[in-house]
C-alpha cells in the first residue's frame, strides 16, 4: 500500500518536534505534523519556559535587597506586569518561529490544525482531509486537571498564569506538587500575598524528604503563607472576590485561585480506543520501551504516555523513536535515572534515589550538609542550603544526590553526568573541591551522618 507519508505526527511539542524533524533531516523520512494550538507544545508556550522566566523576574527583589546589604545605594519599584508579559509574548512568538523554521528546513509538511485517528494509518484533520502514514506518533502532552467540583469556579489553572491582564492583590494555590510550589514562590516573589493550600502533611511529595522539608521551612521564611493538611470545602465569586471556606471551617478572601492539583494525558477525542488501544485510567497510552503501543503502526511520545513528565524525557524518547523506525537503530530511552530541577526558591536539584527510596533497598550511607552559604550569610539572611549524597553501604556507588540551593539546576546537570556513570563516593572524594563554591561540599563531605536501611 502507497501511503501519503512515512510518518504523521500528531502534537507539535517538544518530542514530537524531535521526532519528526530527525525522521526528515537525519532519515530521509517524508514527514508531516499536526498541531491544534501553537507549536512548542506545553514547555514553550505555557510551560517550562514562560515560568522559568517569571521565577528570574521574581528574583529580583531579593537580589536589589542584597545588592544593598554589599553596599550598593540600590532601590526597586513596582513590578510593571504589563511590560512584562509585553516581552514575555515576543520571547514566545520568537520561539514558535524558531520550532516552525526548523521543521520547515528539515522538510516536514506542517498542519495547523488538530488531527485525530481513523484507523492504523489514517489520520483525519479537522477540515475533513484524510491522510494515510506508514506510522503515526501520538505527542500531543498533557492538559492541568481540575477537579469537577471547582470546573465553573472561575480559578485559573498553569496555562491561564501566563496570559493574565494584571497581577492579583491576593493568590491562593492549591496543591502541593512542584508546579503549585515553584508558582507559589514566583508569586510571592512578585509581591502578591499568596497562599499555598495542601491537602497533604508535607509539599513535594515522592522526593527526598529532608530536601522538602528544608524547600518548605525555606518558602515560609520567604513569606508564602503555606498550609498543610488543607482542603477547599467551597468556593464562591463575588464580584473580583473569591471566597474560600476550607473543609477544617477557615474562610478567606482572594482576587484569584490558581489550582494546580495535577495533569492529565492529552488523549481525549482522538479515537484510541476505537482502534483497540486500552488507555490507562488517567488516559495515558500504554507504550514499550520503544514507545509502540498495542497497535504496530501507532508509537507514542512525552507526557502522553505519562512516563517521565519532562521536556527533556520527551525529546529523548522522540529521537530514540525516529533511529529506531527510520535509522535503523533500535534505541531507547533508559527512564532508571533522570536528573532534574524544581525552581522553587530556593531551587532544587535531584538525581537519582532518594534516602527513602534507597534505604528501602538495602543499607545506605547518608552525606548531608545544611549550611548557611556564603552570599546570604554576608547579606545577614538565614536562608540555609543543603547538599546530599545517598552512597550504598556495599559498594560505595552514589545512589542519589540532593541539592537545595541558588542555582541547584545547575549543580545537578553536572553532579548528573557522574552519577550516570556509577561514580562512588571514593570517586567523589578525590575530586579537588572548588573553592570557595556551594558545590564543594559535594565532594568534602569525608563523615556519613547516618546509616540506615541496614
Amino acid at each position: 500500500m502507497a501511503f501519503d507519508y512515512d510518518l504523521f505526527v500528531i502534537g507539535g511539542g517538544s518530542g514530537g518536534v524531535r521526532a519528526a524533524r530527525i525522521a526528515a533531516a537525519d532519515h530521509g523520512a517524508k514527514v508531516a505534523l499536526a498541531e491544534e494550538y501553537r507549536m512548542g507544545g506545553t514547555c514553550v508556550i505555557r510551560g517550562c519556559v514562560p515560568k522559568k522566566l517569571m521565577v528570574f523576574a521574581s528574583g529580583f527583589p531579593g537580589a536589589v535587597a542584597d545588592a544593598r546589604a554589599y553596599g550598593w545605594d540600590a532601590q526597586i519599584g513596582a513590578f510593571d506586569w504589563a511590560a512584562f508579559r509585553k516581552s514575555l509574548d515576543a520571547e514566545l512568538n520568537r520561539l514558535e518561529a524558531a520550532y516552525r523554521a526548523n521543521l520547515d528546513r528539515a522538510g516536514v509538511e506542517i498542519f495547523d490544525t488538530r488531527a485525530t485517528l481513523r484507523d492504523a494509518h489514517t489520520v483525519a484533520l479537522q477540515d475533513g482531509r484524510e491522510i494515510t502514514a506508514r506510522h503515526i506518533l501520538i505527542a500531543t502532552g498533557g492538559a492541568p486537571v481540575v477537579p469537577e467540583l471547582w470546573r465553573d469556579s472561575g480559578c485559573m489553572t498553569s496555562n491561564e498564569v501566563f496570559v493574565m491582564e494584571a497581577l492579583p492583590e491576593r493568590l491562593l494555590i492549591v496543591g502541593g506538587g512542584y508546579i503549585a510550589s515553584e508558582f507559589a514562590c514566583i508569586f510571592n516573589g512578585l509581591g502578591v500575598k499568596t497562599t499555598q493550600f495542601y491537602r497533604g502533611a508535607q509539599i513535594l511529595r515522592g522526593f527526598d524528604e529532608e530536601a522538602r522539608a528544608l524547600i518548605a521551612s525555606e518558602m515560609v521564611a520567604n513569606g508564602v503563607d503555606l498550609q498543610f493538611g488543607t482542603d477547599i470545602a467551597s468556593m464562591q465569586r463575588t464580584g473580583d472576590e473569591i471566597s474560600v471556606t476550607t473543609r477544617e471551617g477557615h474562610a478567606a478572601r482572594f482576587d484569584a485561585v490558581l489550582l494546580a492539583t495535577g495533569r492529565a494525558p492529552n488523549t481525549a477525542g482522538l479515537g484510541l480506543e476505537g482502534l483497540g488501544i486500552t488507555l490507562a485510567a488517567n488516559g495515558a497510552i500504554p507504550v514499550d520501551r520503544y514507545s509502540q503501543s498495542a497497535i504496530p503502526s501507532i508509537f507514542a511520545v512525552g507526557d502522553v504516555t505519562d512516563r517521565a513528565n519532562l521536556t527533556p524525557v520527551a525529546i529523548r524518547e522522540g529521537h530514540a523513536f525516529a533511529d529506531t523506525v527510520f535509522g535503523g537503530t533500535p534505541r531507547h530511552f533508559d527512564h532508571s535515572l533522570i536528573p532534574t530541577a524544581i525552581f522553587t526558591q530556593p531551587e532544587f536539584g535531584t538525581v537519582g534515589l532518594s534516602e527513602e527510596e534507597a534505604s528501602a533497598r538495602g543499607p545506605v550511607r547518608i552525606y548531608c550538609a545544611s549550611f548557611r552559604p556564603m552570599h546570604s550569610l554576608f547579606a545577614g539572611r538565614n536562608s540555609r542550603s543543603l547538599m546530599k549524597l545517598v552512597v550504598c553501604d556495599t559498594t560505595d556507588r552514589v545512589l542519589g544526590c540532593h541539592v537545595v540551593a541558588d542555582h541547584a539546576g545547575e549543580m545537578i546537570q553536572l553532579a548528573g553526568v557522574a552519577v550516570s556513570m556509577g561514580a562512588t563516593k571514593a570517586d567523589f572524594d578525590k575530586t579537588l573541591a572548588v573553592h570557595p563554591t556551594m558545590a564543594e561540599e559535594l565532594v568534602t563531605m569525608r563523615t556519613a551522618t547516618r546509616i540506615v536501611g541496614a
